[in-house]
């Protein structure tokens, strides 16, 4: 019996964030704002929520904690891009479920008479910025290639040089990249520890990773110095993310993540979870992404996008509304130009009104007689 109490006592120890760590309790589900009070996931996921919590705390499939997660396969898998016709995602409340979709969220999350005015004042602080993680904060793809390099150095074989392969690798399951594109002609047994040993590496070069991506930081001094809220949103469990934005400085910009703890289905629902947390409204949030996906994924939430010029070629992230090479591009006044030319319903559909053209004159000839 004590020593079921002192490994429950030990667990709940790495449930509770700590309240020295200000970037923790910001980033638990405590930042939901007060006017939105509902459970995280819904009652059918809770063999997902025991997996997420167990991977949280660090706890492998036979339960040690070594830091990685139980599930390598998952790792990587593109995401939906979801709020392809505004849905949002289903929460509980004690009345019943709660769908909070693209409208819903816009009118909820309506500036108060006293925001109004200070946002009149100070019209930076309306907005809201959301950053992905992958390629946007960190470079994860060479972390990615570095650990499908180690897995092949290991087992005596080699990656091939094709551009268009890696470009593959770096976004398809482990499963798939060793059944179909390196074409490792292994047991279902060896491709499982494979699978778990990539994963493995990945982590290990991701516990190293201390510098995030070229500029970013300065961006984040200006965004902070102008008072514009910024939230993280990856697909990686919570405790990995925090570790690895504290080794890199940023913890102090990030008012609230979003990982997955919180349940999302989707990209665009990750993206509407940060903009809850922000307590901003969508059509107010600005997103930094890298890739065509997650661009989509922002204007399906009415927000605007900002796409990062690198994994993908300037001709695939057309449809941002603004595409940079680098942050040191950017500056507070592009955020402004952003809604410059805006109003409340620039998502709407609008009739092009045609005006009729008057009628021709018709030339007569009065003959006298």
């Amino acid at each position: 019996m004590d020593c079921a109490c002192s490994n429950f006592r030990a667990f709940s120890s790495l449930l509770l964030p700590s309240p020295s760590s200000s970037f923790l309790s910001l980033s638990s589900s405590s930042s939901f704002p007060s006017k939105f009070r509902f459970s995280r996931l819904k009652r059918s996921d809770l063999i997902k929520q025991h997996l997420v919590i167990r991977n949280a705390c660090g706890f492998d499939g036979n339960g040690s904690a070594d830091g990685f997660p139980n599930m390598p396969n998952k790792l990587f898998i593109q995401e939906a891009i979801g709020a392809e016709y505004g849905e949002g995602f289903e929460t509980f409340r004690q009345d019943g479920p709660l769908k909070m979709d693209v409208d819903f969220l816009n009118e909820k999350l309506q500036e108060g008479f006293l925001q109004r005015i200070r946002y009149a004042m100070k019209p930076d602080e309306a907005y809201g910025l959301i950053f992905s993680f992958d390629n946007v904060v960190a470079d994860t793809r060479a972390l990615k290639l570095a650990a499908w390099k180690q897995l092949a150095s290991e087992e005596g074989k080699e990656i091939p040089d094709d551009s268009e392969l890696q470009k593959v690798m770096l976004s398809a399951g482990a499963d798939h990249v060793l059944n179909k594109l390196l074409l490792w002609d292994e047991a279902e047994s060896e491709m499982d520890r494979l699978s778990l040993r990539f994963s493995e590496l990945y982590y290990e070069n991701l516990l190293r990773l201390d510098r995030p991506i070229e500029g970013l930081k300065e961006w984040l001094d200006a965004v902070s110095t102008a008072r514009i809220p910024c939230a993280l949103v990856s697909s990686l469990d919570r405790k990995s993310m925090v570790e690895t934005v504290d080794r890199m400085g940023l913890q102090k910009y990030f008012q609230a993540i979003v990982t997955e703890e919180d349940g999302m289905e989707s990209i665009a629902h990750r993206f509407l979870s940060a903009a809850v947390k922000l307590d901003r409204k969508p059509s107010k949030c600005v997103v930094f992404a890298d890739d065509p996906r997650g661009i989509t994924a922002a204007h399906n939430c009415t927000m605007m996008a900002v796409a990062l010029i690198g994994a993908y070629p300037a001709y695939d992230l057309e449809q941002a509304d603004l595409a940079v090479a680098s942050f040191n591009e950017l500056s507070v006044i592009n955020l402004r130009r952003l809604f410059a030319n805006k109003g409340a319903t620039f998502m709407d559909l609008q009739k092009q009104i045609v005006e009729k053209s008057p009628p021709k004159r018709k030339l007569t000839i009065d003959t006298l007689f």
